[in-house]
């Protein structure tokens, strides 16, 4: 095999490169030359799956902005779960102007004096909109009480406020998607290690995410205490395995895209029925990762 020129094994020749006029010309010829390439083959089938569901977002986000539909999706999950890089592949080609982002940072003193769902209430979506909520109006249902950023009284107030909060959402025409996304402690914990190590991700890392680890019990006992008491027919939730973050985010984009009957949806070429394994509606006794 023959060396670049930084000592680095090289697989192709340039006789190579120029015979090859698509890709998988290059993995034929990698191949014959037993090199079987898995790891670069996963990537690209990846990429390609990745591709075709973005197509298929956009034909979704075009049928929602024609109907002047509104959708919110939330995405909820420990730290490290993968919700920021799920929304990034969902909104990455969208339209701006029919589409937002809303990741909200502690409320103001202002703000903590009001009604708890005001400051969501500014940010639900116009018509023909589609609006992605890294976090939501759950965090009192789980981070806050867990770091002690609210009392019982708040919290238990919320608790008792949220389903009917979304229930008039829902009677208004909203739709809400509800995501959790589910990691192990050990897959938690290896992303944490990630992040620190890489200068553009360490921005990330907080000492509550550290706090997160050591009260992982405690993290626990709420989430389930959230799923069994804001579970309902109108606003469910849905669960995402979520350890391997790829999969996580090509099967939540499928289960999105699964629930609308949006212009094009027959002529997919890809496949738009989550995994069942991977995607699942929430039930007392489902195994979840982060349990």
């Amino acid at each position: 095999m023959a060396l670049s020129t930084d000592g680095t094994r090289k697989i192709f020749t340039a006789k190579d490169l120029l015979q090859a006029k698509k890709r998988n010309d290059l993995l034929k010829i990698a191949e014959d030359k037993g090199h079987h390439l898995k790891k670069q083959r996963r990537n690209l089938r990846y990429e390609d799956e990745l591709y075709l569901l973005h197509a298929q977002m956009v034909n979704l986000q075009q049928w929602i902005a024609k109907h002047k539909m509104r959708v919110a999706i939330l995405f909820e999950g420990r730290d490290a779960a993968g919700k920021g890089g799920s929304i990034k592949r969902f909104a990455e080609h969208l339209n701006p102007r029919s589409m937002r982002v809303v990741a909200l940072t502690k409320p103001t003193d202002m703000e903590s004096g009001q009604w708890y769902f005001r400051r969501y209430v500014k940010v639900l979506p116009n018509p023909g909109e589609m609006v992605f909520y890294d976090r939501s109006w759950y965090n009192r249902a789980v981070v806050e009480p867990v770091m002690g950023f609210c009392d019982r009284r708040q919290h238990e107030r919320f608790m008792v406020q949220v389903p009917e909060f979304e229930h008039m959402l829902y009677e208004d025409g909203i739709c809400i998607i509800k995501f959790w996304f589910s990691i192990s402690r050990e897959e938690q914990e290896r992303r944490f290690a990630s992040r620190l190590q890489n200068p553009l991700k360490v921005w990330k890392y907080s000492p509550v995410d550290r706090k997160g680890q050591e009260l992982w019990d405690r993290y626990s006992f709420y989430k389930e205490q959230m799923f069994s008491r804001t579970h309902t027919p109108f606003c469910p939730w849905t669960i995402v395995r979520a350890n391997d973050k790829r999969t996580a985010r090509l099967e939540s984009m499928r289960y999105v895209l699964s629930l609308f009957n949006y212009t094009g949806k027959t002529r997919a070429k890809c496949s738009l029925a989550p995994d069942p394994n991977i995607v699942v509606r929430y039930f007392r006794d489902i195994d979840q990762s982060d349990l």
